[in-house]
């Protein structure tokens, strides 16, 4: 295999591929194999994971190995596995009703299913993309997300120039994931073959024969890329702490594109070899695989060799089309390097993107996890070598060929700051955790409605599942402990608001009954302003030592800048009193037959009850707003319909809004899938009415 000088410098520079270290601990006992291990958040210093895949003759993953198969040796000595496991997901689809084109998202997130699917980052490089490519950036990104991006599975978005605003959290939502790349916007500094020819022809009266041209972007380019390569190390360092699976980063970029070998020209060549060596490390000691995806596919630069008007008369030069090869071949190389020095593999020179993603989703669906305690625990930054080997013959292991051990003190990892003062450690370690944790099984649901300017007031109601709830008996009486705390982080993640809840229970005998069939429910209110946040709810019980979290994508509309604008929508049943409300929310009291519940299933003896508000921004003009609720079953035929109008006369006080409710018999509804929809149109505009869709099941 063609080796190009970039590659086999960066090579040399960095002492060979790397793999990571800093895992989670692995479990006191040997447990049988699963075929998804759980997935975990915490740092331990001195384990080392490690993912193999191995393939049969004919190319196909082999899923029959037990530990015993396998050894694994680092730098030539036999290291004990303390954690195996086979890694085996499936892809699944999203659940669709028969009349809908895209799926509809859920209102409601629980934990109760372990989170078994693939993780993502797709960092979108800007700083070397070229502003016209941005399209082609834009397209690739949005195919993985509609085409390969499982319903089991988690991504992120990430622009490598640090903007917040075009960044989006792990999350199953593809609507946001696809709006964070709609706002990518390549930034690349022109071509320094380009460029350099520019400066020839401006200072041609001034020159000597024989005298270099430097590049003018020479401070620029180098910037953008330690830039970049300091962003892959931070999203590597940021991604570490996640355990039990492979940690895909989809590295969408024309690569890095700076001269690393003219060091009396190019300032920066050093430096930039260090903040690549500093990724690599990263990666391999968080055990990220790069996957560098070049969009511009099957390139010769032709965009950059026509607006090369003429060429220097100096030839000795070496400006013109071989430079600009030289340049393509400096940065696919790049993304060579950060791929194959990290475990994954580039896919450039190819206009097939999409075989290339169908690669990287094959890559991270079937592979074994193997964990365990070198025994040179030094923290020297020293390379160290891996091997993972098969005892059956006929068979090919891909593994990382080694890591590089950390070095000096290890940092504390960080956290986020709880909803309240008094939460407790297990709660914050919880809630920094960027994944849903499964433990204590908890649901929750947030509507934002109008409050005091400039913030709104979400209602979040959270449900802990009362069967994963433990009580001491005493004396009659059932005790126990549930804690519950929330934060609401921005889109640069900062916390902008929390709440948090101690319950100390002592049941009677009948309301413990009560609470053991189905749960506690907690009722909050953040003030929020308009905006885009990441919802983390975490809940711990202290009777079996569970905890849990919830990661919710919330956003908060701005309901004073349209003219016609929604809450969310509130629902509630006679089965959801089946849920012990610790705290309730006022505000409800008085519109609702009952609290407000995260409880999207639901018995045909119940009755619905919804509320909402639509806030109308044009009542100086008289006018009518109408207001309807529909229910359809999973053909799309309509079972239930329920229509009002309501007059702009009736606006007044500071919400300037309707409330509405609406009563739903679901009596005469069989069991299954239906989706309720809550739609609102003014009728001074032509518009397309305003809207919230809820999928619910009856049993």
């Amino acid at each position: 295999m063609h080796k190009s000088l970039c590659h086999l410098a960066l090579v040399a520079a960095f002492g060979a591929a790397v793999l990571a270290e800093q895992a989670s601990p692995p479990p006191q006992a040997p447990a049988p194999q699963p075929q998804v291990p759980p997935v975990t958040f915490k740092v331990e210093i001195n384990y080392v994971e490690v993912d193999a895949t191995v393939s049969d003759e004919r190319g196909d993953f082999v899923p029959d190995l037990k530990q015993s198969d396998f050894q694994v040796l680092e730098e030539g000595k036999p290291q004990k596995i303390s954690t195996f496991a086979l890694v085996n997901i499936p892809i699944e689809r999203a659940e669709v009703p028969l009349f809908a084109k895209e799926p509809i998202e859920p209102d409601v997130r629980t934990n109760e299913r372990e989170f078994d699917g693939r993780l993502y980052v797709l960092a979108l490089d800007d700083l070397h993309t070229h502003p016209l490519r941005s399209l082609r950036v834009r397209q690739a990104a949005k195919q993985f997300i509609e085409r390969r991006l499982g319903a089991n599975d988690l991504a992120a978005v990430v622009q490598l120039s640090g903007r917040a605003d075009a960044s989006q959290d792990f999350t199953t939502n593809r609507r946001l994931l696809v709006a964070a790349v709609d706002k990518f916007m390549g930034r690349k500094v022109e071509s320094a073959t380009l460029g350099r020819i520019t400066e020839y022809f401006n200072t041609r009266d001034q020159r000597q024969a024989g005298d270099p041209v430097n590049d003018p972007n020479d401070f620029e380019r180098g910037f953008q890329a330690r830039q970049t390569l300091s962003s892959l190390r931070s999203l590597a360092e940021w991604m570490s702490g996640i355990h039990g699976r492979r940690k895909a980063l989809v590295f969408v970029s024309e690569g890095i594109d700076y001269n690393i070998y003219d060091i009396f020209n190019a300032r920066d060549a050093s430096t930039i070899l260090d903040e690549a060596r500093d990724a690599i490390a990263a990666a391999t000691r968080g055990n990220v695989s790069i996957y560098g995806v070049d969009p511009r596919g099957l390139t010769n630069l032709g965009d950059e060799a026509i607006e090369i008007a003429a060429l220097p008369d100096d030839t000795s030069l070496g400006l013109g089309v071989q430079s600009l090869q030289n340049e393509l071949r400096l940065s696919q190389d790049s993304l060579r390097t950060l791929s194959d020095e990290t475990g994954g593999f580039a896919v450039v020179n190819s206009n097939d993107v999409m075989a290339g993603f169908d690669r990287i989703v094959r890559d991270n669906s079937s592979y074994y996890i193997l964990g365990y305690y070198p025994a040179n625990d030094k923290r020297d930054g020293r390379f160290r070598k891996l091997e993972v080997r098969v005892n059956r013959p006929g068979l090919q292991v891909r593994a990382r060929k080694g890591y590089v051990a950390p070095r000096g003190r290890p940092s504390a990892p960080p956290t986020l700051a709880a909803g309240s003062a008094e939460a407790s450690t297990a709660i914050r370690e919880v809630l920094s955790n960027p994944l849903p944790v499964s433990g204590l099984s908890l649901a929750v649901f947030a509507a934002p409605f109008k409050g005091v300017a400039p913030n709104a007031s979400v209602a979040v109601t959270v449900e802990a599942k009362g069967a994963d709830l433990k009580f001491a008996e005493k004396e009659g009486r059932f005790f126990g402990k549930l804690e519950i705390s929330m934060v609401a982080v921005d889109a640069e993640g900062k916390s902008k608001g929390g709440d948090g809840s101690n319950l100390d229970m002592g049941l009677k005998p009948e309301t413990f009954k009560r609470v053991s069939t189905g749960g506690f429910r907690m009722l909050s209110r953040l003030q929020l302003p308009p905006g885009r946040y990441q919802l983390r709810v975490a809940g711990r019980e202290t009777g079996a030592g569970k905890a849990g979290s919830v990661v919710y994508d919330l956003e908060v509309p701005d309901f004073v800048k349209a003219p016609l604008t929604m809450s969310g929508v509130v629902l509630t049943a006679p089965s959801a009193n089946q849920f012990m409300t610790a705290r309730p929310d006022e505000n409800f009291k008085d519109v609702l037959p009952g609290p407000p519940t995260a409880r999207r299933e639901f018995d045909r003896s119940d009755t619905l009850s919804l509320f909402a508000e639509v806030y109308d921004n044009e009542g100086s003009k008289p006018h009518q707003v109408e207001i309807a609720t529909t229910v359809r079953v999973e053909g799309g035929t309509s079972v239930f319909q329920h229509r009002e109008e309501r007059a702009s006369s009736e606006l007044g006080g500071a919400r300037g809004g309707y409330g509405y409710t609406a009563q739903i018999p679901l009596k005469d509804m069989r069991a299954g899938l239906y989706v309720l929809k809550v739609e609102a149109r003014s009728r001074l505009r032509s518009d397309e009415p305003i809207s919230r869709e809820i999928m619910f099941r009856i049993r």
